[in-house]
Formats: C-alpha cells, structure tokens, sequence
C-alpha cells in the first residue's frame, strides 16, 4: 500500500509546507538487500565494558569502518555494561551529547547493559538504561533508530547475532526496543554463510498464503530454510503460489481442528523428519466492541490466535518434532499490550501470545530450544489499507518513525529469532512499530 503522504512530503512543494507548518516528516527507511554493507558509514563505540571487544569484533567482520572524527556516523554504540552506579550514568551524556548532531540517515544507535538483578545500586543504573533508550528514541529524527540489548554475563559471545541485526537494515521498523540475551535454548552455532543462516533447515509458517505470513516465508526462503507454507483451504490458490514461488511446500490445513496438531506432526515427521523453525502467525480479526459482540465472534478468534498455537506446541514437544536448537516464534500485537478500541478479543488472544512465550520459554530451554514473539505496530497490508482514512493516518504517524512497516519488517525479525546463533535469545517480545506511541 502507498504512502501518499510520505510521498507528498518527499516532493519540493511537500518540503516547504512540512519545514513551515511543522507536519510529520517521515524518512524512506533503508531495508536489507541481500549484498549491501550492513552499514552505509562509519561507526564509533563508547565505553570500557565487557562487550567492546564483541562489538569490534562484530563491525569488522560485516566490513564498517570505526572513525574517531566523522562528518556524520551511521552507528553509534555504547557499552554501559560495567556501569554499576547512578552517578555514572552521566557517560551516556558525555558520549552521546557531542555525538547527536552528527547522526546519519537511518544510523543505528545501541546501548549494551547487564541485566538490572538484585537490589544494589548496579542494578538501579543498568535499569535506568532503558528510560535512556526509549527517551532518545522519541528524539531521533531521519529514520534513525535505538536499541537496548541486555547481555547477561558469560553470554558475550552469543551478542553476535543480535548486534548483526540491531546494526542493520534489517531493523529498519525495530525501534526503542529491550532485547535480552542470557537464557541458553541450545548450541549459539555461527552460520558458514551470515547471508543464509538458515541454510538446512526446515520452517513452518501459519497463514502463510498472503501479507505478513507470506513475507515470512519469503524471507526465511532467502535466508535458506526450506519453507512449509500453511494455510486453510479456502487460500489454497494464493498458498500455492507462495510456496511455488519460493520453492517450499503447501499445506492446507485448518489449524483449530480438532486433529490439526496430530496431522501436522505426522506430515512434518514423515515428510522433513521433524521441523528447525515454527512461526505461529495465522490470524484473524472479528472486530466488535464488548457490548455487540457475538459470542462466535469472541471464540473464533480466541481459537485461531491462541487455542490452535498452544495445541500445535503441545504436540511438537510431546511427539519431539521440533528438532534440538529448535525455535518457536508468536506473532503477537501492540494491541496485546496496549489494546485497542473495539478489539477486546484480539488483544486478548494477543495479549495471551505473549503469555506463552513466558510460560514456554523455561520449558523449551531445558530441551535445547527457544521461543519468543513479535509484535507489530501498523504494519501497511490489505488489513491496514481497509482501515478508514483519518484512523489509517494516525496510526501510520503516531510512531517515532512517522510512518507505517511493511510485512518484511516483521518478516527480518523473525528470521533474527530463527537464526542458529541465536540460541541465547528466549523469552523476548520485540515490538515491530516504530516505536509506536501506543502502550510506549
């Protein structure tokens, strides 16, 4: 779906009425292309904590030169892991006040901490991290963005995949965000080939057959796995030309039937010996303020976004066809954490998606998995193109990014959840919004 406004205001006329009135002026964001530097400039890093030497390490090997003294830097990170009280917080200030004016186009900025435990005043600075974070993040203009990555210690090597993603194009729609690195689900393995790191595997998708769901199946197609697309029946047609176009597999199947998680297992077990990656995105919506609506309206929904992912994983597990280093990825909603008018039974069941990510993640670590979630904000689909068009506005301009995702933006997400090095990454929900102003 176009973006006319972004458009408008990207044109000469468009120029003059934004600076002059001061309207919303959202930047064309820059996504991942396969072959394209991670980075289009410098980086600098800042601090003296326990994950500098992961962090050179990282800028090296995807080719981004560090510079002391840059026009305009397209990274900037700093280290804060060894901050262990309040007054020393003020090394944010000093190293990223002199720096703000010299932020590029769509630069990425990120804050590297310990997990805040116990009560002792290390706890309350590394806490402390993230109303920095998500207050920069309000500030930034150009499409740039700032992440937060919490790294327990001993997990340093295992930041590799998370700081690739958060560093990269990848990320173009992640924005504000805390993401936790520490809870072993397997083997951190690094891929031979960064560009397909999934090269082997075998990924099933749910309501893969258009939108989001197709865009993931895509994606994870590109990064290598060989993709099981499912869909009811009724999208048959669209679900074929998705898998055909990528090179995968069809699979018509009602998820919320009663046998649905039997005849799964059996066709993953007897086709593919099991599955590497299951991402939980069929959805639906049945909109209705509580008073009008119908109970067949609450229930269908309920059982298509929550019910039928519980009875699938529940069968996974029981039968062991998720493969060790497996993982397991929801797709969850800012309405699951904010909620939203007229939706009481999707936030609920998105609200329940997050849910079990926490109640699955202790679980799936002791065998050797993960699982964590998405959430995105306004994401432009066919859903969001039906959406009338002064609700439609705000919703894309109420974010710190000014404007709306596009299905691969969820899509990148989750193929940084998917990847092999990824294993110390479980039990997160990464909001995919822009930093949306809802629930921030």
């Amino acid at each position: 779906m176009t973006d006319r406004y972004q458009q408008f205001a990207r044109s000469g006329l468009g120029r003059q009425l934004v600076r002059r009135l001061g309207l919303p002026d959202p930047t064309p964001l820059r996504r991942h292309a396969p072959g394209q530097p991670a980075l289009d400039g410098p980086a600098i890093v800042g601090g003296k904590g326990r994950l500098t030497d992961t962090v050179h390490a990282v800028l090296k090997a995807t080719g981004t030169d560090e510079v002391a003294d840059a026009e305009k830097y397209a990274a900037l990170v700093f280290d804060a892991t060894d901050i262990d009280d309040p007054a020393r917080l003020r090394e944010l200030y000093d190293f990223f006040h002199p720096l703000m004016r010299k932020i590029g186009t769509c630069a990425r900025l990120v804050v590297l901490g310990t997990p805040p435990s116990g009560t002792g005043r290390d706890a309350i600075a590394q806490r402390a991290l993230e109303g920095f974070t998500r207050s920069v993040g309000k500030e930034l203009r150009k499409g740039a963005t700032v992440q937060l990555v919490y790294v327990a210690p001993g997990f340093e090597a295992a930041a590799e995949s998370t700081l690739r993603f958060v560093l990269s194009a990848r990320s173009a729609f992640v924005d504000a965000q805390v993401i936790r690195i520490g809870t072993h689900g397997g083997d951190t393995l690094t891929p031979d080939d960064w560009e397909r790191p999934l090269a082997g595997k075998v990924a099933l998708v749910t309501g893969a057959s258009r939108g989001i769901g197709a865009s993931i199946a895509e994606v994870l197609a590109r990064d290598g796995a060989h993709v099981v697309a499912l869909d009811i029946p009724a999208q048959g047609a669209e679900l074929s030309d998705v898998a055909n176009e990528i090179r995968g597999a069809a699979l018509q199947l009602d998820i919320t039937a009663a046998d649905a998680p039997a005849q799964l297992v059996k066709y993953l077990r007897e086709r593919h010996g099991g599955v590497d990656v299951v991402v939980h995105n069929a959805g639906i919506t049945r909109d209705k303020r509580l008073a009008n609506m119908k109970e067949g309206a609450w229930d269908a929904v309920l059982a298509v976004n929550l019910s039928s992912q519980l009875a699938v994983n529940d069968a996974l597990l029981a039968e062991d066809v998720l493969k060790p280093n497996g993982r397991i990825i929801g797709v969850s909603s800012i309405a699951g954490i904010a909620g939203n008018n007229g939706q009481t039974n999707y936030g609920t069941s998105k609200a329940g998606v997050i849910g079990m990510v926490d109640a699955y993640a202790p679980v799936l670590a002791e065998r050797g998995a993960t699982i964590n979630a998405v959430a995105p904000g306004f994401i432009e689909t066919k859903m969001t193109a039906a959406v009338p068009l002064f609700i439609r506005e705000a919703g894309r301009r109420m974010s710190s990014l000014q404007q709306g995702g596009l299905p691969v933006d969820v899509a990148e997400t989750i193929a940084w959840y998917a990847s092999p090095a990824s294993a110390a990454v479980n039990g997160n929900v990464v909001r995919v919004c822009g930093q949306s102003l809802l629930g921030a």
